[in-house]
This record gives C-alpha cells, structure tokens and sequence, in this order.
C-alpha cells in the first residue's frame, strides 16, 4: 500500500514537472508554428501558384521555376549572392579570429576594446548604412579625400558597378567580425594551457603552436562560425535595401532583395516564393556540405 501511495506521488511529481516545461515552451513552439512553419509551408505551397495578392491563387505547376531559367535578373542575383558569400566569409574568419587572438591576453584597456569592437552588431544596422554611404562618398567622403594621396582617381564605391558589393562587403565584415570575435574568444579561452606549454618544450615557435595546437582545438568553433557566416551572408537584405537599393543597376541585386521586389514591389508572391525555395535548397545543400566536410576532418 506504501509503495502504490508513493508511485502516484512520482507519477503526479512527474506529470507536474511535464506541465511545467510545457508551460515554458510552449510560447516558443506556438510562435515558431505560427510565424515561421505555417509561412514556410504556405510558401511552399505558393511556388506552385501564381498569386497578386488581389485574385485567387492559380496552380501553375513548374511555371514558376521555369520562368528562372530565362530570368537574368535571377542569375545575376545569384551570381552576386555567391561573390558577396565568397567575399564575407573568409574576410570575417579571419579578422574576427585575428582579434580574437590579440584580445586574448590580460593587459590593460582590454575590456573596453571588446566591447569597442563588438558594439557595431548591436548597433542600428540603418545607422550604420547611413553613416558609411557617408564615409564612400566618392566625392566628399573621408575614404575617398585620404585615397587621393595615394592613387589620382579613387573607387566609386556605391555609386560605382563595380565597386558597389565590394562597400557592402566590407561594411559586412566590419559589423559582424565582433560578434564572431567574442565566440572565438571563448573557443581560445578553452584551449588548455598545457597544449601549448608542451608544444614550447618540443621547440614549436608562436607560428607552429598557432598552427598545430590553436587552429585544431579551434575547429568546432570555425565550423560553426561558417555555418552562420554563409546562412548570414544568403540572408543579406537590410543592408544592400539601405546602402545601394540593389544599384546601380542591379549591381547589389541579391536573391533576397529580388525575393521582396517581385513580392512586395511586382506583387508576383508565386515567383517570390519559387526564388525563396530555390534559396533554402541551395542554403540547405551548402550547409550539409559543410558537415560532411567537417565530419571528413574528425575523422583525420
């Protein structure tokens, strides 16, 4: 009889505890359901549509994607998706752990440059456009005014074709390697002293411990970097809206900037919708891709 009376106050402890974490989660599962399952679903839905918003939806099938193969607005939104991901990625690697590094150590004022360098993510990103469309004014901006002691006709830079993505590249790296700064912090902050210690007895120098002990221990924190890098830099909107509005031109023309004009611009929400599938299978591929790899190299 004591063991039944104490198996229904487990199974009632239990049942408590259930409802208690469900009461914590559920907010989160309901929002995620509403505001991100149900558009993705009804998206996906929606590519095989044509739809203004005004009439009914019309199934198309393929029609949709179809329409991309003849589409350069597509391609050349593709092809300037890519060069910016090429472009930011290995750039915010490398700055970002590069501060990391010199950040790393107990001297005086290194707080405040931590704080210094990861202010621009918190920043107002509009903010930030503004004031660097400012700073690459090809005429009167500060860049342009100390490049004409060096070199007679400097970039363009947002009012230039091709100098256009390079200005949005760099403000890119610019804000975000703070951020990826302080993760690599913490990945440097967990890298046993003793490593290091026992490759200065075996004669390493600082070049040969960086690149035999820091770069492996770092491994797990660089392939999650990139992964967020590269899902980041398909997402860019914002910036390219503010900074160029996808000019001159379509110069900047990104596949998401294309995704809002054809939705929110030409109201073609069935195109708009068959470019966003293309975007998160291309994402998707990419970033088991990057597994893949990085599973190859634990195995090493």
């Amino acid at each position: 009889m004591e063991i039944t009376s104490k198996s229904k106050a487990a199974n009632k402890l239990k049942r408590k505890n259930t409802l208690t974490a469900l009461s914590f989660i559920a907010p989160n599962f309901i929002g995620f359901f509403l505001f991100t399952l149900v558009p993705v679903v009804f998206s996906l839905i929606l590519a095989f549509m044509e739809w203004d918003s005004f009439s009914s939806p019309e199934f198309v099938g393929m029609k949709n994607f179809s329409k991309m193969l003849g589409d350069d607005t597509f391609w050349i939104s593709l092809k300037n998706t890519f060069l910016y991901t090429i472009g930011v990625v290995p750039l915010t690697l490398v700055c970002s752990l590069g501060l990391a590094i010199l950040l790393n150590k107990k001297v005086r004022g290194m707080k405040f440059f931590r704080t210094a360098f990861f202010f621009p993510y918190v920043t107002s990103l509009v903010a930030i456009a503004v004031v660097w469309n400012m700073l690459f004014h090809p005429t009167m901006g500060p860049i342009n005014q100390f490049l004409k002691f060096f070199i007679e006709n400097p970039p363009g830079w947002t009012s230039s074709s091709d100098w256009a993505l390079t200005a949005i590249i760099i403000v890119s790296v610019w804000r975000g390697m703070g951020y990826y700064m302080i993760l690599y912090l913490a990945g440097l902050q967990s890298v046993p002293k003793e490593l290091y210690e026992a490759a200065s007895i075996d004669g390493a120098n600082k070049w040969q411990q960086f690149r035999n002990v820091t770069l492996p221990s770092l491994r797990p924190t660089t392939f999650f970097v990139s992964i967020m890098l590269v899902i980041n830099c398909f997402k860019i909107f914002d910036l390219v809206q503010v900074m160029t509005a996808g000019g001159p031109g379509r110069a900047t023309n990104v596949l998401v900037y294309q995704i809002y004009n054809e939705a929110f611009v030409k109201f073609n929400f069935g195109y708009a919708s068959a470019i966003a599938m293309v975007l998160f299978v291309i994402v998707l591929g990419i970033t088991v891709i990057q597994f893949k790899w990085n599973q190859r190299q634990e195995r090493v």
